[in-house]
C-alpha cells in the first residue's frame, strides 16, 4: 500500500480514491498550482485535507459563504480534527483577536475573501508557515467576482509574492472560467484536472407552462413524489410564500434565504440534513457545501441566470449515486423577468458618470454613491474597476459585463428550447461529448412514467416542528 493509500484509509476510512482525487493530491504535493474540476459529491475537500496531513505547515482555505465554511469546519471537528478554525464576520471582536493571536496553532484555517483582505488578517497570515492555499468554489471568481464580490478578484494579489501552491476547487468550469481562475489567482502554469460533468443517475426534465400553473404543479409534485427535495425560486418573498402554501397543505417544508437570521438558517439546514424537513423552498443562498447525499429532486421554479449555476444547483441531487431528478419549470415571461434582474444588478454608464462626478466635486464615496442611486454592491464593483483602469475603460468593462450576462442567459435558453437531448446539450456547452443512451436521460429523449419517483404508499404527513430556544440549541448541537 502506498503512503497516500495509507493516509486515505487511516485518516478517512476509504480504500480507494475517487476519479481525479489522487492526481490532484499528487500535483499539490509536488508543489504545483492546480485547478481541480470535480463534480458535486466526488470528494473535493479530500483533495486538500489529505495532502495537508503530509505537509508541514498550515492550510488556508478561502471559502465564499459563512455557512459553507462553518459546515466544513464542523464536519472536520466531528471526525476528530481539532486544529481547525473559521475566520468570519460573525466572530466578535474579542473572538477574532484571540484567534488571530493563536493562528499558528491551527492546521486548517477557513476565511472569506473579504476577511482575507482585512489588513490585520493579511499581516497575520504572512507571518505563518503556510504549506497550501485552497480556493474553494473557485468558479465564484468568474460568477461573482466581476459584478458581485470584487474582492474575489483580489485574492491573487495578496499571494503574488513567494507563496505555497494554490489549489482551486470547483464542480463546474468551462474554458473561460478556467482562464479567469488562473489569471486572477496569479497561478503559475497550473495543472488542470477535469472530470466529466455528466451524472448518469440524474434525469433532466423541462416542463413548459403558464406562470399561473407553477404553484399547482409543485403542489401535485410534492403530493405524488418522494423527497427529499429542493425547490429553487427567484426571490425571498416567493420562498416564504411557497413554503407557507405547502406547509398549510400538510407537507414538511421550510423556507431558506439570506433574509433569515443566521441561527434560523443554521437550524433549517440542520433539520433538512437530519430528515426532519423534507422539502426546502430556497433562493440560491441554499445548497453550496450542504452534505446531504439522498436528495432525490431539485426543482427550479425560475429561470437560472447561467448554465453553470444551474449545473451547480441540480448537482446537489443524487450524490448517493441513486436515481435523482432535476426539473425546470419554464414560462415564456420568465425570460424577460430574468433579463431585468441580471441587468438591473449592474451599474450603467450614467450611474458611473454621476458617481465619479460627485467625487470629483469633493463629496465622499459614500455620499456620491447615495446621490448616484448605487447599491453597496454596485459601489464596490465600480470602486474595484476604478482602481484597476481609467474611467473610459471602466465604461467599456461595464458594457462588456452586460453583454456577457446576456450571452449566459441565451445559453440557458438554448438548453430550454433545444430539440436535442438536454444532457447532450449541457455537456456540449462545456466542451464534453455524450454518447451513452440512458432510459432515464431527459424529457427530450422521452421518459414515460418515472415510477421510482412516485410515492408507493400514503405519505405520513409530518407536522412542522416549532422549537423553543433550548430545543433549537439541542438541534444545532446534534443532541
Amino acid at each position: 500500500m502506498t503512503e497516500l493509500a495509507n493516509v486515505l484509509y487511516e485518516k478517512f476510512g476509504y480504500r480507494e480514491f475517487r476519479p481525479g482525487q489522487e492526481r490532484v493530491i499528487r500535483s499539490v504535493l509536488e508543489g504545483k498550482d492546480t485547478i481541480a474540476i470535480l463534480p458535486t459529491g466526488t470528494g473535493k475537500s479530500l483533495c486538500y485535507q489529505l495532502p495537508s496531513y503530509l505537509l508541514p505547515g498550515s492550510t488556508l482555505i478561502v471559502s465564499p459563504l459563512v455557512a459553507l465554511m462553518e459546515d466544513q469546519a464542523s464536519s472536520m471537528r466531528r471526525k476528530g480534527e481539532k486544529r481547525v478554525v473559521a475566520l468570519n464576520s460573525f466572530l466578535s471582536y474579542q473572538e477574532k483577536k484571540r484567534i488571530l493571536s493563536q493562528l499558528q496553532l491551527y492546521k486548517f484555517i477557513f476565511v472569506s475573501p473579504e476577511m482575507l483582505l482585512q489588513e490585520k488578517v493579511e499581516n497575520r497570515l504572512r507571518q505563518l508557515d503556510l504549506s497550501l492555499i485552497v480556493v474553494d468554489e473557485a468558479h465564484c471568481i468568474s460568477q461573482w467576482g466581476f459584478d458581485f464580490r470584487p474582492d474575489y478578484l483580489r485574492i491573487g494579489e495578496i499571494f503574488n509574492r513567494a507563496r505555497p501552491p494554490i489549489l482551486a476547487l470547483t464542480a463546474t468550469a468551462d474554458q473561460q472560467v478556467i482562464q479567469d481562475i488562473s489569471i486572477y489567482l496569479h497561478m503559475k502554469q497550473p495543472i488542470v484536472e477535469k472530470q466529466s460533468l455528466d451524472r448518469p443517475n440524474l434525469t433532466y426534465v423541462i416542463e413548459k407552462m403558464n406562470s399561473s400553473d407553477k404553484t399547482k404543479w409543485i403542489e401535485e409534485r410534492v403530493e405524488q413524489t418522494i423527497g427529499p427535495g429542493i425547490i429553487y425560486v427567484a426571490s425571498r418573498k416567493r420562498a416564504d410564500q411557497l413554503a407557507t402554501i405547502l406547509t398549510e397543505k400538510g407537507y414538511s417544508v421550510a423556507a431558506y434565504h439570506a433574509g433569515k437570521e443566521q441561527e434560523d438558517r443554521a437550524l433549517i439546514q440542520e433539520q433538512y440534513i437530519r430528515g426532519e424537513v423534507e422539502w426546502i423552498c430556497a433562493t440560491n443562498a441554499f445548497g453550496m457545501g450542504i452534505h446531504k447525499d439522498d436528495i432525490r429532486q431539485v426543482i427550479h421554479e425560475h429561470l437560472p441566470h447561467t448554465i453553470a449555476s444551474y449545473i451547480q444547483e441540480v448537482g446537489r441531487a443524487g450524490r448517493d449515486g441513486k436515481l435523482a431528478c432535476a426539473v425546470l419549470l419554464y414560462a415564456q415571461e420568465d425570460e424577460n423577468i430574468t433579463r431585468f434582474i441580471i441587468h438591473n444588478d449592474m451599474p450603467d454608464r450614467f450611474e458611473v458618470e454621476h458617481y465619479t462626478e460627485r467625487m470629483q466635486a469633493g463629496l465622499s464615496p459614500a455620499e456620491s454613491a447615495v446621490l448616484a442611486g448605487l447599491s453597496e454592491t454596485a459601489k464596490r464593483v465600480i470602486d474595484f474597476y476604478l482602481s484597476q483602469m481609467p474611467l473610459e475603460k471602466v465604461y467599456a468593462r461595464i458594457e462588456e459585463l452586460q453583454r456577457n450576462k446576456e450571452m449566459d442567459l441565451l445559453q440557458m435558453l438554448s438548453v430550454i428550447h433545444s430539440e436535442i437531448c438536454i444532457r447532450k446539450k449541457i455537456l456540449d456547452l462545456f466542451g464534453e461529448e455524450h454518447e451513452t443512451n440512458l432510459d432515464t436521460c431527459c424529457s427530450v429523449c422521452g421518459l414515460g412514467e418515472i415510477d421510482w419517483l412516485r410515492k408507493t404508499k400514503e405519505a405520513e404527513v409530518q407536522r412542522t416542528m416549532t422549537y423553543s430556544w433550548d430545543e433549537r440549541i439541542d438541534v444545532l448541537l446534534g443532541i
